[in-house]
């Protein structure tokens, strides 16, 4: 997914940039980078972080930067913060989302005869350059940004580092969250609101979808209101957000405790403990026991120092290496026991299927899963979460490519957790996991948990609307 961070302040900022940029890196771990402006011009660095952490790739770097405004992004996916010359003048610019018509706005470009982009591995396009290009085809920053945001078809959010202050933009709808803090001398904009507590800045606004904000060292102004529609990606609380962060005022480790809480009123088993797989699953685990006066126990704990997350890497084989090794079993506390699993989800259950079977290995009698969120039935078009090669790599639609044995099908049928298809899909992801049960969290549940209603909140992987 990717977040970012940016501050203009009356003095050195560099500092409160390189941690404010750091707490986001739960939302990637392929690039982070920083880019400052100074009166002597913009410095920028840009390193992989797919085998170590951020802090350590720019300590050295930051001791080589100073200046009073600048902008940071943990990225999953390009090499970003670009540096821009156009007749705006020059700036600095990093995007979170994903540009689906990508292709068509570049062939609309390549009209004027002038224009090139850059080519990533793969062949694509740099989503951000393409933005910047769509924000230099207009006569100020604020109108670039707005034909940025109209034109994309998908979710970008957005800040632009200039000579004078930053702009901070929503994407169109509000798919991914941009928030504003403020403290003395100092105003900063984030993904992350957790990224403020500990950098003393005071949550300040919750920028609304499509809105343009502009900061100066004189303080925030703004400079296009938000838009009325609202669909903020619901899988914010349910895995991606950290848990001291909150969208919308709404807290992510309180809607998890929820989360959890409704599992357990569904259920009704006899078990003998709690667990949640670490770590995004333990407040649902929480919530779960809580709710049914079940102990909770870690007979799954993760190695932290040195194993990041692992859903992450492009690789598949590295994913599932990375997810074997950094959960430890701790036998005493599973072996002749039935075990209950609260888990954020189920995406394509590669990794799960080898965890499950290392609970029965270790002595689990049964062991029983409950994700917090439906079944993911349709890949993300909005964030990149999910964006495998083919939908078919997720457990929900294999399980229905086996169950229908033909492409030829209507996929609502499956998205009704009272019908007999949704049932039989159940019980095929259950099956290949080899759980002794499994039962997913209800799409008006979850909705319930986050206080929103539901057409303001992003469902599309679960139910296809959009």
């Amino acid at each position: 997914m990717g977040g970012l961070f940016g501050i203009v302040s009356k003095k050195d900022c560099i500092s409160d940039l390189f941690y404010g940029t750091d707490y986001h890196s739960h939302l990637g771990t392929k690039r982070g980078g920083l880019a400052v402006k100074s009166q002597e011009g913009f410095t920028r660095f840009i390193r992989n972080i797919e085998n170590s952490q951020f802090r350590s790739k720019f300590e050295d770097d930051i001791k080589k930067m100073f200046g009073n405004k600048g902008i940071g992004i943990i990225s999953d996916y390009e090499d970003q913060p670009l540096l821009i010359r156009s007749h705006l003048g020059d700036y600095a610019i990093v995007t979170v989302g994903v540009i689906n018509n990508a292709n068509k706005i570049a062939k609309k470009i390549f009209g004027n005869q002038y224009t090139h982009f850059s080519e990533m591995s793969g062949g694509e396009i740099n989503p951000t350059e393409l933005t910047a290009t769509l924000i230099n085809q207009e006569a100020s920053f604020e109108d670039g940004i707005r034909n940025a945001q109209e034109s994309i078809e998908g979710s970008c959010s957005l800040l632009v580092l200039t000579d004078k202050g930053i702009y901070a933009a929503r994407d169109r709808l509000g798919r991914t969250p941009v928030v504003l803090g403020e403290k003395e001398d100092s105003f900063a904009a984030s993904s992350e609101s957790c990224a403020f507590p500990n950098l003393d800045f005071e949550l300040t606004k919750y920028i609304g979808p499509g809105e343009i904000i502009f900061i100066s060292e004189d303080g925030v102004e703004q400079k296009y209101p938000p838009g009325k529609n609202l669909q903020i990606c619901a899988f914010l609380w349910v895995y991606y957000g950290y848990p001291a962060s909150s969208y919308e005022n709404i807290n992510v480790e309180k809607v998890r405790y929820k989360c959890g809480a409704f599992l357990a009123k569904n259920d009704h088993l006899r078990i003998d403990l709690v667990a949640g797989i670490p770590d995004s699953g333990t407040a649902h685990g929480l919530g779960y026991a809580s709710e049914a006066g079940i102990p909770f126990q870690r007979p799954f704990v993760k190695y932290t120092p040195t194993w990041p997350r692992s859903f992450m890497p492009q690789n598949q084989k590295i994913r599932d290496t990375v997810a074997k090794m950094k959960l430890i079993p701790i036998r005493e506390l599973m072996e002749n026991k039935k075990l209950l699993f609260c888990e954020d989800s189920i995406v394509r259950g590669t990794q799960l299927q080898d965890a499950i079977q290392r609970l029965f290995d270790a002595g689990a009698l049964e062991v029983h899963m409950r994700p917090a969120c439906p079944p993911l039935t349709y890949g993300c078009k909005f964030l990149n979460f999910s964006r495998s090669r083919s939908e078919l790599d997720l457990a929900a639609r294999r399980a229905i490519k086996e169950l229908e044995g033909e492409d030829d099908y209507n996929l609502e049928d499956y998205s009704n957790a009272d019908s007999e298809k949704y049932n039989a899909m159940i019980n095929k992801i259950r099956q290949r996991l080899k759980l002794t049960s499994l039962k997913y969290q209800k799409l008006e549940d979850l909705i319930t948990a986050i206080g929103l209603p539901k057409d303001k909140l992003c469902t599309y992987c679960w139910d296809g609307v959009e």
